[in-house]
């Protein structure tokens, strides 16, 4: 799953230089076909999900990595009208490797342990995050934008053939007969306000997440310090997996709705020392501790709360949430910078992030799902 994301991590920067470079055209419209992509990712992955749960894991794989492969090939000989016009689609067919690295995970390791898995599967996205992008724009300079996309297009479905080789369990074995009528439950008696509240605090995380990079970017390039941007980012990458390490190995963590407004909490000020540019690094290190953790715990609870047969469902629906967070967070704080100053960003992107995590936090109040059946603790 590691390899499966490293293409996923750097197809927006790749794709961002081909339209701007390759065919001539402004970042408007690389972030037109950019967006086309993220959102097809949103609405494609409960859907995807719900095909895992329905056919399995090797007839979605196989199609996803088609589809993917199709397009990333292509992608260099298209004209910018098609381009944006297959994006959505193309966005749809993505291999969905985190939520279905989320779903083997959920299989394969007993509830007990499964903080300390999924802390380690947030650190291993973020040492994604550091490499992926670095070598894509390493690959793009070096060779051509057609041999580059290609390359992207070949590693698409490279991952998606080891995946569906090695062919990993997403559900319980019992579970993997057959479904008899009335075996998937219905949507009202597991998406309730406590999975709605864990859905909108990973929407929270993602937007503060993505608005304290954009705000971050924004502040090093007014300042001048463009050129120390990889450093900045990469200890803010390592503060993260720092707290994901004592997220995994404390026997007790914080809640997840803890975790989320200290994120944004303490985000908010960090406009306050923005330069130079050593402090603001610095400053950077306690908003990013809470990172993994947060993302860890969101991803625990749904496991936990969501019934086996819809599992796969429930990890699309995190993936949309979190994409959704994605999504807002660009342009809302974008809009901040643009109307007052880059330090404003972090303030934006901490408010903005606590009023969607408020919002789950408020629809916690109603009743809690039963507990999980004890299938997989019975077979650990």
């Amino acid at each position: 799953m590691f390899l499966a994301r490293l293409p996923m991590t750097m197809n927006g920067v790749l794709m961002t230089l081909y339209i701007v470079t390759g065919l001539g055209r402004g970042y408007g419209a690389a972030g037109l076909v950019g967006g086309g992509v993220t959102l097809g990712m949103a609405l494609g992955a409960p859907l995807l999900g719900r095909c895992f749960d329905r056919y399995g894991l090797r007839p979605v794989v196989a199609v996803c990595g088609i589809g993917t492969t199709v397009f990333w090939v292509a992608a260099p000989h298209l004209p910018f009208a098609a381009l944006a016009v297959v994006a959505l689609p193309a966005g749809m067919l993505s291999v969905p490797a985190g939520s279905l690295a989320r779903q083997v995970l959920a299989t394969l390791v007993p509830l007990s342990e499964r903080r300390a898995a999924y802390s380690l599967d947030t650190i291993s996205i973020e040492a994604t995050f550091m490499i992926g992008p670095a070598a894509g724009i390493a690959a793009i300079t070096a060779f051509s934008p057609m041999w580059t996309l290609t390359a992207l297009g070949l590693l698409f479905g490279g991952t998606a053939f080891l995946i569906w080789l090695v062919d990993p369990p997403i559900r319980e074995a019992v579970l993997d007969e057959p479904d008899a009528p009335g075996t998937r439950p219905p949507l009202r008696s597991w998406l309730t306000g406590r999975l709605v509240a864990t859905l909108l605090i990973a929407a929270g995380t993602l937007f503060v997440l993505v608005g304290t990079e954009l705000a971050t970017l924004a502040v090093l390039r007014a300042h001048g310090d463009l050129g120390v941007t990889g450093l900045v980012i990469a200890v803010m990458c390592a503060a993260s997996i720092l707290g994901g390490i004592v997220h995994g190995a404390v026997k007790r963590s914080l809640p997840q709705g803890v975790l989320m407004l200290l994120l944004a909490l303490l985000v908010i000020p960090v406009g306050l020392a923005d330069q130079p540019w050593w402090l603001l690094m610095l400053v950077l290190i306690p908003t990013n501790l809470p990172c993994a953790p947060t993302l860890a715990a969101t991803t625990e609870t749904v496991s936990r709360i969501a019934p086996p047969q819809v599992r796969g469902e429930a990890m699309g629906l995190q993936d949309a949430f979190t994409r959704m967070g994605l999504a807002l967070g660009g342009p809302v704080v974008g809009f901040a910078i643009d109307h007052s100053t880059p330090a404003w960003g972090f303030a934006a992107a901490g408010l903005g992030g606590l009023v969607i995590a408020s919002a789950g936090l408020l629809r916690r109040r109603s009743p809690a799902p039963a507990p999980e059946p004890a299938l997989a603790e019975s077979r650990s």
